[in-house]
């Protein structure tokens, strides 16, 4: 009897712990602990004007890039400037890149980095203008535009003196790519 009745009392103690511990929650989710071979982000790169510099942009004697962009820009919208002398220093020819999640839902948005590629001093105030972003295989993946965000600031005295903390000469659009 003594054995029937220990063989029972285990069978209630284990099936008592069992009720009272309750379900088990894993703390990881699959996705955390699970990768898809060849899914990778994908960095996007595109060229883009900036313009609202004040100033402080490309001098279109040496970034005659600048200039052609200029050109062909205003000339999509309709404005003929094929043998006029432009000179502004307000317009910048910049680099844009992202970077696109995988699995990235159509319309998501992305931030944008905005890098100059001529001589111009800072793209603190300029606004891109819309920028398409193509990925490694040539297709375009997203638009970028919007004002540009540079984290540096500069002051100058009366004297001429200045002085520039950060880099201004490149910056970024939060949720600018689209």
């Amino acid at each position: 009897m003594s054995r029937s009745f220990f063989r029972t009392a285990l069978a209630v103690a284990v099936t008592a712990c069992a009720l009272v511990s309750g379900p088990a929650f894993a703390k990881s989710r699959i996705k955390d602990i699970v990768s898809f071979e060849g899914v990778r982000d994908n960095q996007l790169i595109g060229y883009g004007i900036v313009v609202g510099l004040n100033g402080s942009g490309d001098s279109l004697r040496n970034a005659p890039m600048t200039k052609q962009s200029l050109e062909a820009m205003l000339e999509r919208q309709g404005v003929n400037v094929r043998d006029a002398n432009l000179n502004t220093k307000n317009v910048a020819s910049v680099m844009v890149t992202a970077n696109l999640p995988a699995f990235s839902a159509p319309g998501s948005r992305v931030d944008v980095s905005v890098s100059t590629l001529g001589d111009a001093k800072s793209l603190l105030g300029g606004t891109l203008l819309v920028t398409s972003l193509q990925g490694a295989d040539g297709q375009t993946y997203a638009v970028a535009q919007g004002s540009v965000q540079t984290g540096s600031i500069s002051a100058g005295g009366a004297s001429g003196s200045s002085v520039t903390k950060g880099v201004p000469t490149a910056g970024r659009i939060a949720a600018g790519g689209i």
